[in-house]
């Protein structure tokens, strides 16, 4: 029972930032200054109204997708190519590049922040959804997950096929990605959702209305001067965040499965 009580403390703790935003998102501005509860004295849906008059949120939405999407298919095809070098290829040095490569996931993002802004700007792609997506079209984490997941997949199978003059393409797309296909769907909404909730990158990147993301247009109407719309800030809120709890309560099972498995392959 204690435990049982302690466990439905930590969900309250996670699901309470929840609740509150979308019960502020519903109050009247006055309301969500003076009052904390959770159910609206006077039910309201001005903010949502607000943020469709004050922002291009169709087109901002748009953004946010498209930049996602290209991240999410970038990485999945750069991490299914390099894991199956790193497991089905024999070569010289493999097991150091490999290294170096997880290496990288433990080098923070400030440290490279500079060097890629620099590189943007010099290419011309500031303010731009494609400057803050290049810089982002591989991931040491994913190809450390499908390494993790492809050394599950028996030798003998990839053996047979190549004695049957079977390709490398041939071989990923009819033996290996349909076996680790969990893994791949659970890693890509990973990705999606990271990139989706992405703010300080973008932030640098882009400076026209227009091309803002989900996450910079959450942050037009947060002031540090006091003059926040909060029920607004908090209706924006509710709809950046509805897409990604969609795809994770349907999908949260593959996502589970891949992380409890990637630390028992192989």
């Amino acid at each position: 029972m204690i435990w049982h009580g302690v466990l439905i403390l930590i969900v309250f703790l996670s699901l309470y930032p929840i609740f509150f935003a979308l019960s502020t998102s519903f109050k009247t501005l006055n309301e969500a200054f003076n009052s904390s509860s959770l159910i609206p004295k006077e039910f309201t849906t001005a903010a949502y109204a607000n943020v469709l008059q004050k922002i291009p949120f169709v087109k901002i939405t748009a953004n946010t997708f498209i930049i996602a999407s290209i991240v999410t298919a970038f990485k999945l095809i750069t991490g299914v190519l390099a894991a199956y070098s790193f497991v089905f290829f024999e070569y010289k040095g493999k097991n150091f590049m490999y290294f170096i490569l997880v290496s990288t996931i433990f080098i923070p993002f400030t440290v490279t922040m500079i060097p890629n802004f620099i590189t943007i700007s010099k290419i011309g792609l500031r303010d731009n959804i494609l400057g803050v997506a290049l810089p982002q079209l591989a991931d040491a984490t994913g190809i450390f997950l499908l390494r993790q997941h492809m050394r599950g997949i028996p030798k003998s199978l990839v053996e047979v096929a190549k004695l049957e003059k079977a390709s490398h393409t041939n071989i990923l797309r009819t033996i290996v990605v349909p076996m680790v296909k969990p893994a791949i769907l659970s890693i890509g909404i990973i990705f999606f959702i990271n990139s989706w909730n992405e703010y300080v990158w973008p932030s640098l990147i882009l400076k026209s209305t227009e091309n803002y993301t989900l996450s910079l247009a959450l942050q037009m109407f947060v002031s540090a001067e006091g003059g926040t719309d909060i029920p607004v800030a908090m209706a924006i809120s509710v709809l950046t965040m509805l897409l990604p709890l969609g795809i994770y309560s349907v999908c949260q099972k593959y996502i589970i499965n891949t992380f409890a498995q990637s630390g028992i392959k192989g």
